[in-house]
């Protein structure tokens, strides 16, 4: 099956538009970073609240978000953008979040920013021509990682299912996809076969979750009315302490809320950036997105990115209201919204509007999430679910990579590095670890090339 050849080989070569579009939003998202008013790293963003009342300093909160981010940056963000020839999030949008802190004055954060993104348009094409080039062409080898990451990501909804549901339901999900699966390779050759197992496998997970949130609202409404047929025959009680516990939290989110609006039209600039530049197609907002993006599979990505927002919502805007400090990409919808698009300025107009709207409902937003526990819940075990399945892919296709250009002795040098970087307690985050042995696999072919003790592999 060839679906998961790539157009990867017309390199990371940006027309004017998309050079100009990635220094521009590189520039505000790094200015943006520096007010605290978003990051694009979730595990950044509680700590912003910190530095928001004075409680840290800006080389601290830097530091912080250096260390969060840097693996990501350089061990997935650069060799996902050089093998599949589309951007990522964590290459673009990461290293503007650390600039962004680190900047001592404001006018100082947009030129970092814009710096960092012309090193992106301008620097990568230039290693990407060398690195093709290269008599071990790491880059060519590294596309086999396509095929896992797409396939394997199919089954989050199944592993969100089991884990939350339990093995039966999970059985019955896997089963489910496995059909579709082999029904759309034979039914419709040219769709992605695992967009259509997906959307009924979130489905499911979301069916069962609601569900289970409508039974349990049922049951609480059946047990307050005894409780209260029950309070008329008894002397009543106050309410306890709930509501003084509650009340501290209430008051901090509607203070982030109120934060967020009052620098709405930040937001809607920002929106209309990123919706912009997923519908320029040089951009991907994840692992598998940005092959079926290099594929030219626009609708597919959409879906994938779309099932990937329904688990990062809940986080996104819980983090941003405890925090007051929003999200670089929001919910992620101007993902799938963009890649669909025909066209720039619609896509400049809805990312504005879906930025707007999204700011403007996170106080309801959280309310809701607050009464669907269940849904909550499911949102919680999709990230993980995804997380999991594209760490069994990534390391997968890194290893058959490793075969494509060295055969055994390069699954025993990027194989060793996964493992030493696992027995040295993960310098390198799991996630990223896998592509850059890749890479510094292939580097090392070509050294052993040069000195005359290793002959490339035939492809």
């Amino acid at each position: 099956m060839s679906s998961t050849v790539l157009a990867a080989s017309t390199g990371l070569d940006f027309s004017l538009a998309q050079q100009l579009t990635v220094v521009a939003l590189c520039a505000l998202t790094a200015y943006l970073s520096h007010l605290a008013l978003a990051v694009f790293n979730d595990g950044v963003r509680p700590f912003m609240l910190d530095f928001i009342q004075g409680r840290t300093t800006r080389n601290a909160t830097a530091a912080v978000s250096f260390g969060l981010s840097a693996g990501f940056i350089f061990g997935l963000g650069a060799p996902m953008a050089l093998s599949s020839g589309v951007l990522n999030p964590w290459l673009v949008f990461l290293p503007t979040d650390v600039l962004g802190i680190l900047a001592p004055k404001k006018w100082l954060a947009p030129l970092l920013g814009g710096a960092w993104g012309a090193v992106v348009v301008f620097g990568l094409d230039g290693a990407n021509d060398l690195a093709h080039d290269l008599p071990v062409d790491f880059l060519t080898a590294m596309q086999q990682m396509a095929t896992p990451i797409l396939f394997l990501f199919t089954l989050f909804p199944v592993l969100a299912i089991t884990k939350q549901f339990g093995r039966l339901r999970g059985a019955l999900a896997g089963g489910v996809e496995l059909v579709l699966v082999v029904l759309t390779m034979k039914a419709w050759p040219d769709v992605f076969a695992g967009a259509p197992a997906m959307a009924v496998g979130v489905l499911l997970l979301m069916g069962f979750a609601v569900t289970k949130d409508v039974r349990q609202r049922r049951a609480e409404r059946v047990a307050a009315g005894a409780a209260t047929s029950a309070a008329g025959k008894a002397p009543g009680r106050g309410a306890g302490g709930a509501p003084g516990e509650v009340e501290p939290m209430v008051s901090l989110f509607g203070a982030s809320a109120a934060r967020l609006r009052r620098h709405l039209p930040w937001f809607m600039v920002l929106g209309a950036g990123v919706c912009l530049l997923a519908q320029l197609h040089v951009f991907g907002g994840g692992e598998a997105t940005s092959f079926l993006i290099a594929k030219g599979q626009y609708a597919e990505a959409a879906q994938v990115d779309f099932y990937r927002a329904l688990g990062f919502i809940p986080l996104i805007a819980t983090t941003a209201l405890a925090s007051g400090a929003y999200g670089i990409v929001g919910f992620t919808l101007v993902y799938p919204i963009g890649y669909l698009l025909p066209s720039p300025w619609p896509a400049i107009a809805c990312g504005a509007l879906v930025f707007a709207a999204e700011v403007l409902a996170l106080s309801w937003l959280g309310k809701a999430l607050g009464g669907l526990p269940s849904v909550r819940d499911s949102s919680e075990h999709l990230r993980g679910a995804i997380g999991d399945t594209l760490q069994l892919a990534i390391l997968f296709g890194s290893l058959i990579a490793a075969n494509a250009m060295g055969g055994g002795l390069g699954i025993l040098i990027a194989g060793g590095l996964y493992l030493l970087n696992e027995a040295v307690g993960r310098v390198v985050v799991r996630m990223a670890a896998a592509p850059a042995a890749v890479v510094v696999t292939g580097i090392v072919l070509n050294l052993f090339h040069w000195l005359h003790l290793f002959t490339p592999v035939k492809s």
